[in-house]
């Protein structure tokens, strides 16, 4: 049974995460690398721990962080956009490392469907991942090292793109023009249903499993962000008009739909 985790990277999704976890009366540990963070994690009962993951070493206490835990969520993204000379691989196989040689038995790894690459078509968790970016790349190889270990319980949820009140591409995209790709299918998934499904991971014990985590509406593009900035009162974005249909990847979470996961949240604004 789980009864303490630890939520490695408490940042947009891994907060609010461990303060859920905190209210349903597990014991929870929580990572950050900013000093004023990790003083906000103390005011609310989230045992803080001051983690760097580098490509040499893991700054920080790990082992103290990982003493006692139950499960470890690994909420740390690749980061290549703002460093993208950077090995995340070598930075999440020391904490493989770590973790394997700690009492830690299972593991949330939070991964992404970039690791489908260019895949046109409904995909779902049985599609091979074939990576295009370095990102998607780098993701499938610390996805591996996890997969090959026979002495932990990994689940992996590969999410689409996060979206929230405070987190949406439609403020990047408000006002451009000349955007392609109009047609393309959006695969997003809300706040709501990114905890939900970690939940529910935890509550019915779904080890060693993959899980795509995209919400089951997948408008296209031009019309999905065009509409969402209108309501939000926003420009919106203009996309070069085109009879050609998208070739986009249509992601659907195949598994958690077997398993009677029922969405809460939505795309829409509400």
């Amino acid at each position: 049974m789980i009864k303490s985790i630890g939520v490695l990277g408490c940042g947009w999704l891994g907060l609010p995460l461990a303060k859920r976890l905190l209210s349903k009366d597990f014991m929870v540990k929580g990572t950050s690398t900013t000093e004023n963070k990790l003083k906000y994690l103390n005011t609310t009962g989230i045992d803080s721990y001051h983690i760097e993951l580098k490509e040499d070493s893991i700054k920080g206490p790990i082992k103290a962080f990982l003493e006692y835990l139950d499960l470890i969520v690994i909420n740390v993204p690749p980061g290549l956009r703002d460093n993208p000379e950077k090995d995340y691989t070598k930075e999440i196989r020391h904490l493989f490392n770590a973790v394997a040689d700690s009492e830690v038995k299972h593991v949330i790894f939070i991964s992404s469907i970039s690791v489908y690459g260019d895949a046109i078509g409904e995909v779902d968790e049985n599609t091979k991942p074939i990576p295009t970016t370095l990102s998607g790349k780098q993701l499938l190889a610390a996805e591996q090292l996890f997969m090959d270990s026979t002495g932990l319980n990994a689940t992996f949820i590969r999410f689409g793109g996060l979206i929230g009140k405070d987190r949406h591409p439609v403020n990047q995209l408000s006002g451009k023009s000349g955007l392609q790709n109009g047609q393309d299918l959006v695969n997003l998934i809300p706040l709501e249903d990114c905890l939900g499904m970690i939940e529910a991971i935890i509550d019915n014990e779904w080890w060693n499993t993959i899980f795509n985590g995209v919400f089951p509406e997948h408008p296209k593009k031009a019309y999905y962000y065009t509409a969402y900035a209108k309501y939000m009162g926003l420009k919106p974005p203009q996309y070069i008009t085109t009879n050609i249909a998208g070739k986009s990847k249509k992601v659907i979470s195949a598994n958690f739909k077997e398993r009677g996961y029922e969405h809460i949240g939505s795309i829409w604004p509400s």
